[in-house]
């Protein structure tokens, strides 16, 4: 059973930038799909990024070109680089395992609020 825990999230002003973390424990994010996803109020929660084993990455195209997921397999922990942000990138922000065999395994964090105005 893999945790994942979230941290980095607050306010930002329009146009800044913040990066949050997700730490993990109880097995090793190499082997894992690893991705963020978002919710903001009244809305279906998005796919943000991912993050493959061999580190291909795959973008939303609301945040294409601005944020950037990266992950360190020695710590553990992946990462959500955001710039430019922007009113609409305020959501609660999920961490998310993936791996699959002949079972699914899915795992998810608590989130992280992210809140951008001017």
């Amino acid at each position: 059973q893999v945790q994942l825990v979230e941290s980095g999230g607050g306010w930002a002003q329009t146009g800044g930038s913040l990066r949050l973390s997700c730490a993990a424990s109880g097995g090793p994010i190499s082997i894992y799909t690893m991705s963020w996803y978002r919710q903001a109020p009244g809305k279906q929660r998005e796919l943000v990024a991912t993050i493959t084993t061999e580190d291909n990455t795959n973008y939303g195209d609301s945040v294409w070109g601005r944020f950037t997921i990266s992950r360190d397999n020695a710590e553990n922990t992946l990462y959500l680089q955001m710039k430019s942000l922007k009113p609409e990138d305020t959501a609660v922000y999920y961490c998310n395992a993936k791996y699959r065999t002949s079972k699914i395994y899915d795992y998810w964090g608590q989130g992280t609020q992210v809140t951008v105005s001017s």
